[in-house]
């Protein structure tokens, strides 16, 4: 396979889109059976107590980071190395440089929804996605515990699978028309200031809407959206990695999305993915919130 950074003209993006999504998902299933495999060794039984030296924080003392993380990603670098040498990479543990758009480059979460997998609440996903000058082309989410494959490439509609022996399932979002019925997930920063202002949101939003679903893994969140189990989501202060493959996955499966800027890393702008038949009536209602603006 091709390891050249350089873009293609725009008649063989398709062509490459394809190549990507193949590595996404590989790369993406073998970091999943690993995570899926440490767990039980760094935590033992759901709820029980952390190996020793095995958690530590991040931007606040809520924003945990594992060494299953950190292993995690280190294994999808060095896979994406072997399939695509050439190429950057940008992780939630290991970095890289975030205005680095030229060419192709992974964006790569090793565990989204960290505090669940800590817990042992089955909600929690590898994310791998490829972007051509900073627009999602292709990539794969993975809900570990579920062992369920969703991906996508651009232009080429999404699909879900269980396991890697199943049979590749289209996906699409909800019919749903009325913002009152429709079902909403979300999620909040690590702030404790946003936080407040993430919960005020909620409270003048779920008046309007069916409910709200707080699922604690915005890649699933996403991917969710694409499969018609919530109708739609929206968060503040998500990063690239959060993003970059879920999004493309409810895009291609008929959402209307909106993300941040591909450089955009640790701002407060928000993500939006709704079904179409909500999404001009639930922009709207956000937008007289405030809530398009930043945090």
């Amino acid at each position: 396979m091709c390891c050249d950074r350089r873009v293609p003209e725009q008649s063989n993006i398709a062509d490459l889109a394809t190549d990507l999504r193949v590595v996404a998902e590989e790369v993406a299933m073998e970091a999943a059976a690993f995570v899926r495999r440490r767990r039980p060794e760094v935590f033992g039984v759901p709820g029980g107590g952390a190996a020793a030296g095995a958690v530590q924080s991040k931007s606040t003392p809520t924003d945990p980071v594992t060494i299953v993380d950190s292993e995690s990603e280190q294994l999808i670098r060095e896979q994406l190395r072997k399939h695509r040498p050439d190429d950057a990479i940008l992780g939630e543990e290991g970095g890289g440089d975030a205005n680095e758009t030229d060419g192709v480059r992974w964006v790569v979460d090793p565990i989204d929804g960290t505090v669940n997998f800590m817990y042992g609440i089955r909600a929690y996903a590898v994310s791998v996605a490829a972007q051509i000058d900073g627009r999602s082309v292709a990539g794969a989410v993975i809900d570990i515990a579920a062992d369920l494959i969703y991906s996508a490439a651009l232009g080429q509609g999404a699909t879900r699978r269980q396991g890697s022996s199943g049979a590749a399932e289209p996906l699409s979002c909800s019919a749903e028309t009325s913002l009152g019925h429709a079902l909403i997930a979300t999620g909040f920063s690590y702030s404790a200031e946003h936080r407040r202002r993430q919960g005020e949101l909620v409270a003048s939003i779920l008046p309007v809407v069916r409910d709200i679903r707080r699922i604690g893994s915005a890649a699933l969140d996403l991917c969710m959206v694409a499969s018609g189990q919530v109708d739609a989501h929206y968060e503040h202060s998500l990063n690239p990695w959060d993003w970059a493959a879920g999004s493309l996955i409810a895009t291609e499966a008929g959402a209307v999305v909106r993300v941040p800027a591909a450089t955009e890393s640790g701002t407060t702008h928000v993500t939006v993915a709704a079904a179409p038949g909500i999404a001009a009536e639930f922009l709207s209602l956000l937008e007289g919130k405030g809530a398009l603006e930043p945090l």
